[in-house]
């Protein structure tokens, strides 16, 4: 089969991007999305052009750090599939794919279809844990855990941190993201003694990020590759009033957010920022 891939080419943030149109013949409907650029690449490599920039690891749909616009849908028109999952047979022969990266002012552009997503890394740091050192992990039967809470925080950790929620949110809101985090640790024994504590920095740090206010639109969980229930949302709503009731006085610590991109860590402390 045969495509054409208009792609968002832009090669830093501060430079002017655009869409470029690339015929991809001889495309094995068996490809995954991200195979057919590995081939679109190598035939730019050949005539001695820049290939696309695209972020991938696993390939296996787990890592979550592949994702982009496909024909406006987060990763493409298969529901519950990322994009390296997508296979070019769910796509007409002949038919041309519109590919851009996520679209969010919390998520700066680096090239192409990379984005900086350490937004996401930074709402993780400020309270997506648990502080208290336990050791080797204990044996499975040692705590018990009703299976309903078992399922529901499965549910939520199911969460692979790839940004679609926030891509396709007309708000470009993370609570869908955020809430999972807080919900996954919130439902069981071991996360329910930090439960306020990390309600309140996590969405504190949300805020800061300057993702947009969600208004329960259900874009969101319609993206999601792993099918994110919407009800994260309202399980963080209700920890955050919660927590502030009950610490309103307390200064709350966060992550002060960095736009410029950098190879290395350069996480920074806010000791000073109050909720």
């Amino acid at each position: 089969m045969r495509v054409r891939l208009k792609i968002w080419r832009q090669k830093s943030p501060n430079t002017r991007g655009q869409f470029v149109s690339y015929p991809v013949d001889n495309v094995n409907p068996d490809m995954s999305m991200l195979e057919c650029l590995d081939v679109l690449n190598e035939q730019l490599t050949e005539n001695g052009e820049e290939p696309v920039a695209f972020e991938h690891d696993c390939r296996e749909g787990i890592c979550g750090s592949c994702g982009f616009m496909i024909n406006g849908i987060a990763h493409g028109p298969l529901p519950a599939t990322t994009v390296c999952q997508l296979t070019m047979r769910h796509f007409k022969d002949g038919e041309e794919l519109l590919l851009e990266p996520w679209r969010a002012r919390a998520f700066p552009l680096i090239k192409d279809l990379i984005v900086d997503r350490r937004a996401f890394d930074r709402i993780i740091a400020s309270g997506g844990y648990i502080s208290v050192s336990t050791g080797s992990a204990p044996d499975g039967n040692t705590l018990p855990v009703p299976k309903e809470a078992a399922d529901r925080a499965m549910d939520a950790a199911a969460c692979i941190g790839c940004g679609a929620c926030v891509a396709a949110c007309p708000n470009a809101s993370s609570s869908l993201f955020t809430g999972a985090k807080i919900a996954h640790l919130g439902t069981l024994p071991q996360g329910k003694p930090e439960k306020d504590r990390r309600a309140i920095r996590m969405v504190t740090q949300m805020n800061l990020e300057g993702f947009g206010g969600c208004t329960n639109i259900g874009e969101c969980t319609g993206v999601c590759p792993k099918e994110i229930p919407l009800e994260v949302i309202a399980a963080m709503n209700r920890d955050y009033l919660r927590g502030n009731w009950h610490a309103r006085d307390n200064v709350v610590t966060t992550i002060r957010p960095f736009t410029e991109w950098s190879y290395g860590s350069k996480l920074q402390i806010d000791e000073q920022s109050q909720s």
